[in-house]
């Protein structure tokens, strides 16, 4: 089993960091702006500013090196392939599941903004790996 190649994860994680922001940028701007804001508006809390904005790019980065490494650490098992990238990207996702719906239950969130957002965020998950993983080299 060969060792995970560290410069690899991290070029990889931000190619897959820049996928991610993309989708979210797409998403919260043109998807999601309308119903979120009336969430906001409903809990009393302005939408996120520059600032806060500027710390979600820096989760996506984090987060896309995050998923490159995960790819990395199940690749001797699963083999280089897009479809281990993608089965790193479900990990992910279903880890970070809980916490979208406890934000429903806790009637923080809509449930159909959750649902359309998990959804997404499935799909975004996806294609980020895959586009990390392509970097990924073991040597």
């Amino acid at each position: 089993m060969g060792k995970i190649n560290v410069g690899r994860v991290v070029l990889g994680g931000l190619l897959a960091g820049l996928v991610i922001n993309i989708f979210e940028f797409v998403l919260n701007t043109y998807v999601y702006a309308e119903k979120a804001n009336a969430a906001f508006a409903r809990l009393g809390l302005a939408p996120p500013t520059s600032q806060q904005i500027t710390w979600f790019v820096v989760m996506g980065f984090l987060f896309g090196i995050l998923l490159v490494f995960v790819y990395a650490a199940i690749r001797p098992r699963f083999g280089a392939s897009a479809k281990t990238a993608v089965i790193a990207g479900v990990i992910l996702w279903l880890a970070g599941l809980p916490s979208a719906f406890v934000n429903t239950v806790l009637g923080i969130m809509p449930s159909d903004l959750t649902v359309m957002g998990s959804i997404a965020g499935l799909i975004e998950l996806a294609v980020a790996a895959v586009a990390g993983a392509w970097l990924y080299k073991e040597t």
